[in-house]
């Protein structure tokens, strides 16, 4: 049974969810523009192409995404939502290495030269996805550092999970979750999700979890290009579903899901994924993308902040960290700023492979409890003195009034 997260109930600025979307997308003839994804008419009519996240699988030709001639002139909401200037100032996950399951990166991409491992054909990106992901999660933004991703000072560890076109496929991702677990990853990205489940992606992920890794899966694939889901019924998607998964959802910035998004359950945590900037394979220019896999890319990222700022927090500790301090709402919303800086109270025991992602603890102040405790038994004083004050009273107005409003002391011998 799988059992949606809690969020800890804590203020949370608004400045991300008031920003105003300032770059539309204008959509390249070979792709579909990202589902869900938001637009307003920038102060220059700016306009960015989409990231696709696949291409036609019946085309018979594919020509690779081509290098965009725009650039963002502005921070785009979700930085801004995830208030990743000052999370910054307490880590960047230095030191921490995410395997991105998806459709490749490119080593050399704009913002992450250096930083990238890939081999075969994960190094080859066509498609151009896995490197827009890659720079949600660790890109330096290049000569744009206010569109950085959210832990620039982590690796990549490039793995593909798609054939050449986009179309995922279960072997591959099995095949890429071992090699990440291979390569003892700290953080585990599955962009892509799959409709059925596989028995050795179950294996896969379990061993996975084993060897101490945070697996973060997308909870839905990223929508048809077609508008409209209502004919599609709910149902899970995997790995997203499998024990001790973080499944994330994309959000708007209201922090409601796209109109077009999947419909799934059992989801863990809601993240950004409509309107987002990022770079891509080819060129310095920027790109438009969302759904669920840009949800996922930015949790991963947060998780890997959240493990070098926390380095003996056990994977499962930091998938209660992420839950926990999450902005309280239907489905809890991330907010790795709190993941990062709120001191947490015990965390209890650990969840097993046969457990969903492990309930969040609450956040405990004993102090704050302390004095809540004492304020309380002060009012229970109070209104015990109140109610016999008020007893007392009707009592001595009914002696008064039998003596004839006579003093107490006036008795028989006075009278005499």
């Amino acid at each position: 049974m799988r059992r949606p997260a809690r969020g800890a109930a804590r203020l949370v600025s608004g400045a991300g969810l008031a920003a105003a979307l300032l770059l539309p997308a204008a959509v390249p003839a070979h792709a579909a523009p990202p589902s869900g994804m938001p637009a307003a008419d920038g102060e220059k009519g700016q306009q960015l192409p989409a990231m696709p996240s696949a291409f036609d699988a019946e085309a018979d030709d594919v020509t690779c995404t081509p290098a965009s001639k725009e650039k963002a002139e502005k921070q785009d909401w979700s930085r801004q939502r995830l208030d990743l200037d000052r999370l910054h100032a307490h880590g960047t996950g230095a030191g921490v290495t995410v395997a991105l399951i998806d459709t490749g990166v490119a080593t050399g991409a704009a913002g992450l030269d250096g930083r990238v491992s890939a081999q075969g054909a994960a190094a080859d990106d066509c498609v151009g996805h896995g490197t827009f992901l890659a720079g949600l999660i660790a890109g330096t933004g290049g000569a744009s550092p206010r569109l950085a991703g959210i832990a620039p000072g982590a690796k990549i560890l490039a793995l593909r999970g798609t054939d050449e076109r986009g179309t995922a496929s279960a072997d591959l991702v099995v095949r890429a979750l071992r090699e990440a677990t291979e390569a003892r990853a700290g953080v585990i990205a599955v962009a892509v999700a799959l409709p059925r489940r596989d028995a050795a992606l179950t294996r896969a992920v379990a061993e996975a979890r084993r060897a101490g890794a945070v697996v973060v899966a997308a909870a839905t694939p990223d929508p048809p290009s077609r508008s409209g889901t209502d004919d599609i019924p709910s149902r899970t998607y995997w790995p997203a579903g499998e024990p001790g998964v973080l499944s994330v959802a994309d959000m708007l910035p209201g922090g409601t899901r796209p109109k077009d998004a999947l419909p799934t359950d059992g989801i863990d945590l809601a993240a950004p994924g409509a309107g987002v900037v990022s770079g891509g394979p080819r060129g310095k220019g920027h790109y438009l993308g969302g759904g669920a896999s840009v949800a996922t890319a930015y949790t991963a990222g947060a998780a890997a902040v959240v493990r070098a700022a926390h380095p003996d927090d056990s994977a499962d500790a930091v998938t209660r960290r992420l839950t926990a301090t999450a902005y309280p709402a239907d489905i809890p919303q991330l907010d790795p700023y709190a993941a990062v800086t709120t001191v947490l109270g015990d965390a209890g025991a650990s969840t097993g492979a046969d457990e969903r992602a492990a309930d969040p603890v609450t956040v405990r102040d004993t102090a704050s409890a302390d004095r809540a405790t004492s304020r309380a038994g002060l009012l229970v004083l109070l209104g015990s003195a109140a109610v016999l004050a008020v007893l007392w009273a009707g009592f001595a107005f009914s002696r008064a009034r039998a003596r004839g409003w006579r003093p107490a002391e006036a008795g028989p011998t006075a009278r005499e």
